[in-house]
């Protein structure tokens, strides 16, 4: 597979006090007119809030439309969702939009917790309400650590999987988090039973998979995600990379970075990092949205998979 890369679609528009730096995690609606992107922005370094933005399904490269404030607020004190919002995927069912999200929340001996919360839109998409005020995929007795950036897949029955944590690792007299990506299912889409399968191991203990994305292509299921190692990550030599794996079943899954088809450029916004792919299929085509550079700071790009 190949993805032909088409460049920076939207980066964070001036004058917006939620939307100071990045857009980060991009998380596609695929709409009758166009392609409503959720997105996370910061109105300074320590809160994430989530918006969107709609592109026209015939030109991506026309901003219909800006939201002009957070679809979310985040949570009360204590909460897990307390100190930021991120998106993480999207399913319609029923005539409902269901957003999984990240939470995060501020640690002490730590630097932050994240778990996955879940909001349902009624009015396709531009307005939602918080299932509950706690997370739907949280630690276990087994997962000690986050639970958090699922990709949410539904063919009669509900898949997800999401990135679990590791271990926290001291680096240069700082913690960094490691996680691997686990499998949870559910039969409505708001109560998740987490089953502790490991879908995709760690290579190594320093490693950090996140942000997976599913799509089924000509009867296999195929997997892009992002990794990084813990040392010198950001815009460094350890920074996110997009890799690969395929399953003829959703539980079972073969890794192979080498078909993932895509990797850094060598100049610009998407040189040093990529990351958090987001896959789609739009009229006829395979886009895949995803970050660059400082984990999305300049905005989010995309690429089309190539049918050669």
């Amino acid at each position: 597979m190949k993805w032909i890369k088409k460049g920076l679609l939207f980066k964070p528009e001036p004058g917006h006090e939620w939307m100071k730096t990045h857009a980060q995690v991009p998380t596609v609606l695929v709409m009758e007119d166009r392609l409503r992107v959720y997105f996370s922005s910061r109105p300074h370094k320590t809160l994430s809030l989530t918006s969107f933005v709609d592109l026209d399904i015939s030109d991506l490269s026309k901003v219909l439309y800006v939201n002009q404030e957070p679809i979310l607020e985040v949570g009360a004190l204590g909460m897990f969702d307390e100190h930021g919002i991120m998106p993480a995927s999207i399913v319609e069912k029923d005539q409902q939009v269901f957003l999984f999200y990240s939470g995060w929340s501020r640690g002490t001996s730590l630097p932050y917790n994240n778990y996955t919360g879940l909001a349902i839109s009624e009015d396709g998409g531009a307005t939602f309400k918080k299932y509950c005020e706690g997370p739907v995929i949280d630690r276990t007795p087994q997962e000690l650590y986050s639970a958090t950036s699922p990709c949410v897949y539904y063919d009669g029955k509900w898949h997800m999987w999401y990135s679990s944590g590791k271990d926290w690792i001291r680096i240069n007299d700082k913690y960094e988090h490691t996680y691997d990506l686990k499998y949870a299912w559910s039969e409505n889409g708001r109560e998740w039973k987490q089953t502790n399968k490991t879908i995709m191991p760690q290579r190594n203990k320093f490693e950090a998979t996140t942000r997976p994305t599913v799509i089924k292509l000509d009867g296999m299921y195929h997997m892009w995600f992002c990794y990084r190692g813990s040392n010198n990550f950001r815009d460094g030599d350890d920074s996110y990379r997009i890799g690969y794996a395929c399953s003829h079943d959703l539980l079972n899954w073969v890794r192979d970075d080498r078909k993932a088809g895509i990797g850094v450029s060598e100049n610009g916004w998407d040189s040093q990092m990529i990351a958090y792919p987001c896959v789609v299929r739009v009229n006829g085509q395979i886009l895949m949205f995803y970050n660059g550079n400082g984990f999305g700071e300049q905005g989010f790009g995309y690429a089309i998979l190539s049918d050669k």
